[in-house]
């Protein structure tokens, strides 16, 4: 573990010499939710399109309406196209790790999934003494959408330090190809702050694991040169602003405190320094000196009590106007479906979509509905729109 000497001289020196520009701003003001007092829409019409699946996480739609891929925490990648009763398991996933919160995580597109069949996995991975990691591979998928071939891993969260809890695990491309995950700090404080570890870090990579040379710590002793931000805890949400082409997070805090950031390089996003939360145990965190600190990035908005904040998804199509310029975002403990206006880098007007399921991942479809994946053991694939 780095001395905090030692870390703020490389915080120093850390974004100055890389290629990475970050604009100059002020510190930045975090937007409290208002709770339950936010308003619940009430012309929202919801359709249940498949029943039965075992704890989803992550769905990803296929281009030229040829169905979805939807992942199951139990670890089976599925196949399905609208009109079928069940989904189709396709063959050569990858073993799973699938204790407490591990499993089968989020599925995505290849950037040139059009010309190489690629799609992208992040899953619970045992290492050699027990304990588990997040890992991320891709395979090609095939023609007829019944296997996956060839599945390679190009990384590894490392050390692996979870006995169950806190993977995140969520896999981003920015418009350059970027790969981002955000990946949680599996359920161990201090590690967020340990440059040397992949705990609490969004990593930036090539899609094929190879490290950027303008990764903000490339070059710095004891630093892992993968990571692009760090001091996150349970990374759940992940997108890309389709207005700016920034990276959008959202993580839980533990009793409050839940979060949605801008990361940017080599910024520390606080935990378990700051946070608007407390233990579960109702004691504050012990490592906390308050809700902000020198040197540490404000979240963009936070809420006291936590809704368990999940998938997330920015709306930028054409059908339904009132949603327009809006991110949603899952609720697990709540068991809700939030909508939010997006106004530059902030976020306002939150209100309740949806209620009565735990919602794990939100997509925006090519057909401009909403679909939500609940995560039970008998999940549910819901469609949501707009009444006309």
């Amino acid at each position: 573990m780095l001395s905090r000497s030692m870390l703020a001289s490389l915080l120093m020196t850390a974004v100055a010499v890389s290629g990475v520009h970050v604009a100059t701003a002020q510190a930045q003001t975090t937007i409290m939710s208002p709770g339950d007092k936010a308003p619940v829409a009430q012309n929202v019409t919801t359709e249940t399109l498949l029943k039965g699946l075992e704890h989803p996480w992550s769905m990803a739609f296929l281009p030229n309406d040829a169905g979805m891929l939807i992942t199951e925490r139990s670890g089976h990648l599925n196949y399905w196209k609208q009109g079928s009763d069940k989904p189709v398991v396709i063959s050569g996933s990858p073993k799973v790790w699938t204790n407490g919160q591990g499993g089968l995580l989020d599925v995505v597109l290849a950037p040139d999934f059009a010309k190489t069949r690629h799609i992208y996995l992040s899953y619970a991975e045992e290492g050699k003494d027990g304990k588990a990691g997040t890992a991320v591979g891709f395979g090609r998928l095939s023609e007829d959408n019944t296997r996956l071939e060839n599945f390679k891993v190009v990384f590894r969260q490392e050390p692996k330090l979870s006995v169950g809890n806190h993977f995140g695990s969520r896999i981003i491309f920015d418009r350059k190809g970027y790969m981002f995950i955000a990946l949680g700090e599996n359920d161990q404080r201090p590690t967020s702050q340990d440059l040397d570890k992949l705990q609490g870090k969004i990593v930036r990579l090539f899609p094929d694991g190879r490290i950027p040379q303008d990764n903000p710590f490339v070059g710095k002793q004891g630093v892992r040169p993968e990571i692009w931000s760090y001091g996150h805890r349970n990374q759940q949400g992940a997108a890309l602003n389709p207005w700016t082409g920034a990276l959008w997070t959202n993580e839980h805090g533990p009793r409050g405190g839940d979060e949605v950031n801008i990361p940017e390089p080599a910024k520390n996003y606080g935990w378990p320094l700051a946070t608007y939360g407390i233990n579960y145990s109702g004691l504050p965190i012990p490592e906390a000196k308050g809700t902000d600190g020198a040197g540490l990035t404000q979240p963009i908005y936070a809420w006291k009590v936590s809704p368990a904040i999940s998938g997330m998804a920015f709306y930028d199509h054409d059908r339904f106007a009132p949603w327009k310029q809006s991110v949603f975002i899952g609720a697990l403990a709540q068991q809700r479906l939030l909508n939010l206006k997006v106004d530059g880098a902030t976020l306002k007007d939150e209100q309740v979509i949806f209620e009565g399921e735990r919602i794990r991942d939100v997509k925006v479809g090519p057909d401009g509905y909403v679909y939500v994946l609940t995560d039970t053991g008998d999940g549910k694939l819901i469609r949501l729109g707009l009444q006309n």
